[in-house]
C-alpha cells in the first residue's frame, strides 16, 4: 500500500498495572467498537498487571464486566508488543515464542486508556513523549497534576477555582506520627472522606463519619497508595459533573451538566454505584438546574481544565452546596468512556454521538505535535 495514502495506525493501549485495571479493559472495548475501521487502521495493545506489553484481540466482547467478580484482564500470555523508535519512525514490533520478531508498521497515534497511576498520571504520556509519538488527551504535566488529588487542589486553588477544605497523610507521617495525623483531620470536622491521593472509579474510599472511624479508613486507602487526601465532607450537597472538549481550532467547549443521584445503600458514588448494575444510581442528563448555575459550572470547567493545562478531553466534577455555592471536586484527564459513561453521555445530549466524540479526539491527537508546545 501507498504509505502517503494509508490509513493512519491507531494504537489503542489499555489494562495497566493499576486497580482500574479492569475498567480500563471495559473503556477499551468500547472504544474498539467505536472506531471507524474504514478511517482507522486499529492495533490493540494491552498491558498486563505485570507490565507486560502484548498484543491483544480487538474484540470487544472480551473486554466486558459480567460481574463482581467477572471482571476483564489483558492476556498477558499474548504475543509481546513493543515500540521501536529510531530516527525515520515508530514501528510496532511483536515478539512470539520460537518466532523472529515482525514489524506491524509504524504507529501515527496511541490512544491511551489508561486509568489511574502507571498511565493516566503522566508515566505513559512521558513514555510516547521520549518516543516521539502522538497520543490523545492531556501531557505529561497536566496528567500528573490532575492525578494526585493533594497538588491539583493546590493548582485549582491558585488559580482561584473553590476547593473543599483538605490535609494529606502519608504512610510516613501514619507510621511515625498517627495522632498528629489524626488530629489535622479533626480539624476538618466530621463527616469527611478518605482517598487515595492518586486513586480513581471510588476505590479505597471511605465516608468517615467520627474518630472511632478514622483509622481504619487511613489504612484502607493506604492500602491503595502510600498518599492519603483526607477531604471535608461536602454537606447536603448535589453532585454534578461537566464535560470538557478541545475544539479542532483549540478552542475549549463544554457540555451540558449532568447529576448524580445516589440512593438506598450508598452514601457516596462508590466503585458499585458506578460500574455495577443496580437500581439505586440515577444518571440526570442533562441536570436539572437553573440556567444561570449551568453557565457557571461550564465557565468553572473551563478554567480549570486551563489550569492544569489540559488538552483534548477532561471531565470536571462539583459539588453543588446549599445557596447554589459550587465547588470543583476534582477533574478527570481521562474519565471513564463506555457508551454509558457520565461523559460520553454529556456529550451525546450535547449533539457529539460516542463515534462522533471518538473520532474527535483521535484527530485532535493526529493534529498535535509531541515535545514543548
Amino acid at each position: 500500500m501507498n504509505e502517503s495514502r494509508r490509513r493512519p495506525r491507531v494504537a489503542v493501549v489499555f489494562g495497566g498495572k493499576s486497580s482500574e485495571h479492569a475498567i480500563s479493559c471495559v473503556t477499551a472495548g468500547s472504544v474498539l467498537a467505536a472506531i471507524d475501521p474504514d478511517a482507522y487502521d486499529v492495533v490493540p495493545i494491552g498491558i498486563a498487571t505485570d507490565g507486560r506489553w502484548v498484543l491483544e484481540s480487538g474484540d470487544p466482547e472480551r473486554l466486558r464486566i459480567e460481574g463482581p467478580d467477572k471482571l476483564p484482564s489483558v492476556d498477558g500470555e499474548r504475543a509481546t508488543i513493543a515500540l521501536a523508535p529510531d530516527s525515520a519512525s515508530t514501528a510496532l514490533v511483536v515478539t512470539e515464542a520460537a518466532q523472529p520478531p515482525r514489524a506491524l508498521g509504524d504507529v501515527d497515534v496511541v490512544f491511551p486508556l489508561l486509568h489511574g497511576p502507571w498511565g493516566e498520571d503522566g508515566t505513559i504520556q512521558g513514555l510516547l513523549e521520549m518516543a516521539g509519538v502522538r497520543y490523545v488527551g492531556a501531557g505529561v504535566l497536566a496528567s500528573a497534576v490532575s492525578m494526585d488529588k493533594a497538588y491539583m487542589k493546590v493548582v485549582l486553588a491558585a488559580a482561584g477555582l473553590p476547593v473543599l477544605p483538605s490535609t494529606t497523610v502519608t504512610a510516613r507521617e501514619w507510621a511515625r506520627d498517627a495522632e498528629a495525623c489524626r488530629a489535622r483531620a479533626d480539624e476538618l470536622g466530621y463527616p469527611l472522606f478518605t482517598k487515595p491521593a492518586r486513586g480513581g472509579s471510588s476505590m479505597g474510599i471511605s465516608k468517615v463519619h467520627d474518630r472511632t472511624e478514622l483509622d481504619e479508613a487511613i489504612e484502607e486507602a493506604l492500602r491503595h497508595d502510600p498518599k492519603v487526601l483526607v477531604e471535608a465532607a461536602a454537606i447536603d450537597a448535589r453532585e454534578v459533573e461537566c464535560g470538557v472538549l478541545e475544539a479542532l481550532d483549540g478552542t475549549a467547549e463544554t457540555s451540558v451538566p449532568a447529576e448524580i443521584k445516589i440512593s438506598g445503600e450508598h452514601e457516596f458514588y462508590d466503585f458499585a454505584a458506578k460500574y455495577l448494575p443496580e437500581e439505586h444510581t440515577e444518571l440526570d442528563v442533562p441536570a436539572d438546574l437553573p440556567d444561570g448555575l449551568v453557565q457557571q459550572i461550564q465557565e468553572l470547567s473551563v478554567r480549570a481544565f486551563e489550569a492544569v493545562g489540559c488538552e483534548g478531553l477532561a471531565r470536571v466534577d462539583f459539588f453543588v452546596l446549599p445557596g447554589e455555592r459550587l465547588v470543583v471536586n476534582e477533574i478527570n484527564t481521562m474519565p471513564g468512556f463506555t457508551p454509558t459513561s457520565m461523559y460520553p453521555r454529556m456529550w451525546a445530549a450535547s449533539g457529539v454521538d460516542y463515534p462522533a466524540l471518538v473520532d474527535r479526539l483521535i484527530r485532535l491527537a493526529l493534529q498535535r505535535g509531541t515535545g514543548l508546545r
